[in-house]
């Protein structure tokens, strides 16, 4: 069986091949690329506890990735998942108090991205030339902190590629800023913007639907494609991870085969949890999942009104990824819930695009409540759970872990749910120092940046990993900021077009 790629705002007759729609990236009319049909996953959940990472990886992706060789899927898993990772695992569960952690941070940039961003060039790469594809291959990435270092670490110096990554200047932490201003790799870029990583997130989508400018790329031998999540190339190995967990629950005896889990997820552009979704269809055991935001709570009221505001005062937050407040990999799930309506998914993104909100269907949110949980967590509760666990279990988590754990304590309060609970961890702690220093000494911590890793080692006694000693010796190679408006400009000079 071949599965195909259809636009989320498009017809089945524009279908394309995994391959195809990897390299496309978004599609021409401004959707996202989603299965046909449900993908056929052959996988036993009793071989779940005996297989590696890198088996779980495979069998996943090949159910997703059918015009892919085995072997071709087998050399990108190989590739992405080395020792480059910290953890022989991978991506490790560990229990601590009441709960699971499913740490996502052993990788190259210590955090959740490595896991889809070790692949994606690869799986790129192997696309390119299955399409015979002979145009420089252009990543254009907004993030609000962790895809792009992830992205530029993954895409560095790849033949055939460039990455321009734009951040807000002053939405990412110290330590993710310093990530990616020190990037190396001769074809990586990155621009501050003097804003916010929805307006980054905006202007990225505008320019990849710009035809006139895509004309004038293709004439001078480039092609955009994306590192974000709205890129299925991307999306696609997240869903790895959830079946891993599960296999490493059931091994260490803490369920039984079959038994049903929660997985709280801290969430803003939506990729992470919508991931978590495609594996409970594809047969995980999955209960509940857990949607946890932080002050920019849009996913919150969404997910118990049906109602979608994005004109809302914008917090700027110690868990910086989290903050957005147009998740673009909703529109997957919206699609999904209208039962593969595109006309009805492209009506109620033109409404957000225009107007700033949309309405579904009542029995549209009744399916989505039927597997989505929803809650958000203020800066104090984020603080107070970040203590909480430390002075209980010596565990040191982030601020974006730490609002998935206070969400997933008052889902628990309020609904007396007694299944095992996985906080999926997205980040090390040494990548948001200065918060993690604060909730744990109960006081306002000034040092910031290295000086606060510093600090925090003291505390915790967990070994620097690699991603921040290098940091210490690091030079700033990137220094470019603009304006908003002037992103087009930007890359228009990065790539020396007239």
């Amino acid at each position: 069986m071949t599965l195909l790629y259809r636009s989320t705002r498009g017809t089945q007759a524009d279908a394309l091949t995994a391959s195809a729609a990897i390299l496309q990236g978004l599609s021409p009319d401004g959707g996202l690329y989603v299965p046909t049909q449900a993908p056929q996953l052959d996988l036993d959940l009793t071989q779940l506890p005996e297989l590696s990472y890198q088996e779980v990886a495979f069998k996943v992706l090949k159910a997703f990735l059918t015009d892919f060789t085995d072997d071709e899927i087998r050399d990108c898993v190989n590739a992405a998942y080395d020792d480059k990772f910290d953890d022989p695992l991978i991506a490790p569960v560990s229990h601590h108090g009441d709960d699971f952690y499913l740490e996502l941070f052993h990788g190259a940039t210590i955090a959740f991205k490595d896991l889809a961003l070790s692949i994606l060039p690869h799986l790129m790469t192997t696309a390119a030339k299955k399409n015979h594809f002979n145009k420089e291959i252009v990543i254009l990435t907004a993030t609000s902190g962790d895809t792009g270092k992830a992205a530029m670490a993954g895409f560095a110096d790849v033949p055939g590629t460039k990455i321009i990554v734009f951040y807000p200047s002053q939405g990412v932490s110290a330590i993710q800023k310093q990530q990616m201003i020190t990037q190396v790799g001769e074809n990586t870029y990155v621009v501050a913007i003097n804003g916010n990583f929805d307006q980054a997130q905006t202007n990225v989508k505008t320019i990849f639907n710009d035809q006139d400018f895509l004309a004038e790329l293709a004439e001078n031998g480039y092609q955009f494609s994306s590192a974000n999540s709205i890129n299925i190339g991307r999306l696609v190995p997240q869903v790895a991870y959830y079946f891993y967990a599960y296999g490493q629950l059931v091994k260490q005896g803490a369920i039984k085969n079959g038994d049903k889990i929660n997985f709280s997820v801290p969430t803003g552009n939506f990729g992470d949890i919508l991931a978590g979704y495609y594996a409970k269809n594809l047969g995980l055991p999955v209960n509940q999942l857990i949607c946890a935001s932080n002050q920019n709570n849009v996913l919150t009221d969404f997910f118990e009104t049906g109602y979608y505001d994005r004109v809302r005062p914008f917090f700027t937050t110690t868990s910086p990824s989290m903050d957005i407040l147009v998740s673009s990999n909703l529109e997957r799930l919206i699609f999904h819930a209208t039962g593969d309506d595109a006309d009805q998914t492209a009506a109620y993104m033109h409404d957000l695009e225009t107007t700033g909100h949309y309405q579904i269907k009542p029995d549209e949110l009744k399916q989505l409540q039927n597997t989505f949980s929803a809650g958000f967590a203020t800066a104090d509760a984020d603080r107070e759970a970040i203590a909480k666990v430390y002075q209980s279990t010596q565990f040191a988590i982030d601020p974006h872990t730490a609002i998935a754990k206070a969400v997933a304590d008052a889902y628990r309060e309020k609904t007396d749910d007694q299944h095992p609970m996985v906080i999926v961890s997205t980040a090390s702690p040494y990548k948001f120092p200065n918060a993690v220093l604060t909730a744990i000494e109960g006081q306002e911590v000034t040092a910031d940046g290295l000086a606060a890793v510093a600090q925090l080692q003291d505390h915790i006694h967990v070994p620097l990993p690699q991603a921040i000693q290098t940091l210490f010796d690091a030079q700033v190679r990137h220094t470019m900021m603009v304006q908003p408006d002037e992103m087009h400009q930007a890359i228009t000079k990065i790539l020396k077009i007239d």
